[in-house]
């Protein structure tokens, strides 16, 4: 077993405003989901990440924060929050929260102060610029809906820096108070009892803005120091971040230069989503093998998130143009299915056709490899998109709970969003209480996997090794091992049946046996000649160390 929770952990994303609504006024809340608690359990969750929860002006679904100490009212209180704190850890369930301090909303109080005179206690708490700077229509993370990253302040007579969109401006992490204010409200929330912090926007977290420096430096040290204050505080704390870059980078928010791995505990695999979106798309596993040979090793304490949807569009931006057109014409064909010409905005149900077997492999080939896996709330039951709405509204559409009106979501008669109606993947169709009554859904699946995942802590816990030996076209074969003992899987990614022959690899088989796959009762006679179906996968152990 890890001596790190997170290694062995099993991490659910959901909007708590399109999760459960308890007061019908159409707008999921904390007392919602404390009554959905019990079903996260069952389903194995052992971690809650929860997106934004402060008050907002919603122009960037709540990403642009105006009160980083309290939460959005209509959510509920702040005692509702510690409620919901209280009744997780009841079930064994960790809860985390966004950690949102590259900006604020330009309607909070530190920036209305900040305009206001050039003697305000705030005014450099954000990045100001006299003159236009010359890198102003650079570095956009919203092209075409984003124009640029710099914005006249009539009030202030002076530009401001926003690398998102012009209504959050960046705060000033040059600023010692800045730091410090940040640190404080991380203090805030562990004190309340949050187990971590999903860490938005790292790379532009510790970025040191300098007008007109489209390359400005960045501050891994500012990590170190987040990393120190979030131990102190709460020894088991984590600390995991969104951080796109590329491999030769990766080292730097994990540790320093030595190795220690003192900053960040865990970062989402991003290499390893595109080319694990890229393989599905090809029905080939090369895409895989690449990412783990070119994917650096981390330091001691340092662990991986996998995902395959999470809450933004598939990014596909550290693909060629080239593959990313392949993805693009597999999975996201019509213009409407794609954004900011680098990603898919879809649920992975439709994209892969609704075809159950493939969605079944897929998710099983993402939490059998290296790392933590995160799953975003409905996919677990195959919900679907609304390619109506704009942007990545699209995947935060309001989770189906039953047939009834609104799928069961809220009896308001105006929803926060509107819940996916009629079709293949309406509510009337895809719900929790049909596949609760059928031990053949979906939700059923996951159920099984994920408890069978828990039962075999060398997966999050240990190596993972791809098994060189000749395979049939389509297939990956790895392993996994710890201090348990050794797991191995195999994921058929194409369309053909076939037979593996691993007889010619030592793989220190003790008696195996299969402990989950789609064909749950098919036998393991040696290793010589294992069936795989039409996307099929298996899961066998090899053997079981009782003094792991």
């Amino acid at each position: 077993m890890s001596e790190h929770w997170y290694d062995e952990a099993v991490i659910y994303c959901l909007d708590v405003e399109t999760f459960a609504d308890s007061d019908g006024d159409g707008v999921g809340d904390f007392r919602g989901l404390i009554g959905r608690l019990d079903y996260l359990y069952r389903l194995g969750v052992t971690c809650l990440w929860l997106n934004p929860i402060h008050p907002s002006p919603r122009r960037d679904d709540g990403y642009d924060v105006t009160d980083f100490y309290t939460v959005d009212p209509r959510l509920g209180s702040l005692g509702d929050f510690a409620e919901l704190l209280h009744q997780a850890e009841n079930r064994g369930i960790r809860v985390i929260i966004d950690l949102v301090v590259n900006h604020t909303s330009d309607q909070h109080p530190w920036f209305l102060d900040a305009v206001s005179s050039p003697d305000s206690r705030y005014r450099d708490w954000y990045v100001w610029s006299r003159d236009e700077p010359a890198d102003r229509f650079q570095g956009m993370v919203f092209p075409g809906e984003q124009h640029d990253t710099w914005s006249y302040s009539r009030r202030a007579k002076a530009w401001y820096y926003h690398r998102f969109y012009d209504f959050q401006p960046d705060l000033n992490v040059r600023n010692p108070a800045v730091r410090a204010e940040m640190k404080k409200i991380m203090g805030f929330w562990l004190q309340l009892g949050v187990a971590g912090f999903r860490i938005d926007a790292a790379p532009f977290v510790i970025e040191l803005t300098e007008p007109g420096n489209p390359s400005s430096p960045e501050d891994y040290g500012f990590l170190t120091e987040l990393r120190q204050y979030t131990s102190w505080r709460r020894g088991d704390a984590v600390l995991l971040a969104e951080a796109n870059v590329a491999p030769d980078l990766i080292v730097r928010y994990f540790g320093d230069e030595g190795g220690s791995g003192n900053r960040l505990h865990m970062l989402f695999d991003f290499l390893l989503n595109g080319r694990l979106v890229l393989a599905l798309a090809r029905q080939d596993p090369e895409p895989i093998l690449e990412a783990l040979r070119n994917t650096p090793g981390l330091p001691p304490g340092a662990q991986w998130a996998t995902f395959l949807r999470n809450h933004d569009e598939i990014d596909l931006s550290r693909l060629t143009a080239e593959q990313r057109n392949e993805v693009f014409a597999k999975f996201g064909p019509q213009p409407s299915m794609r954004l900011y010409d680098r990603g898919i905005r879809r649920r992975l149900a439709p994209m892969l056709g609704g075809d159950r077997a493939r969605l079944e492999m897929a998710y099983s080939l993402q939490f059998t490899l290296r790392g933590t896996p995160v799953l975003r709330y409905g996919e677990e039951i195959g919900m679907g998109e609304d390619l109506s709405l704009p942007d990545r509204e699209v995947i935060r559409t309001p989770m189906q709970w039953s047939e009834a009106a609104n799928g069961g979501f809220s009896a308001a008669d105006k929803l926060v969003r509107p819940v996916i109606s009629g079709g293949e993947y309406g509510y009337e169709k895809v719900n929790v209480t049909d596949q609760r009554h059928d031990p053949g859904s979906l939700l059923a699946w996951f159920e099984r996997m994920i408890h069978t995942l828990r039962e075999s802590p060398e997966v999050g816990a240990g190596t993972c090794t791809p098994v060189d030996v000749k395979l049939p076209p389509g297939v990956f074969v790895h392993r996994a091992d710890g201090p348990p003992g050794s797991m191995l899987f195999l994921h058929n990614l194409g369309e053909t049946p076939c037979t593996v022959d691993l007889s010619t690899v030592d793989l220190d088989a003790d008696h195996p046996n299969q402990v989950f796959g789609d064909q749950p009762d098919q036998p393991v006679d040696g290793l010589a000649e294992l069936e795989l179906g039409r996307y099929g996968y298996r899961w066998i152990r090899l053997c079981r160390n009782p003094a792991g």
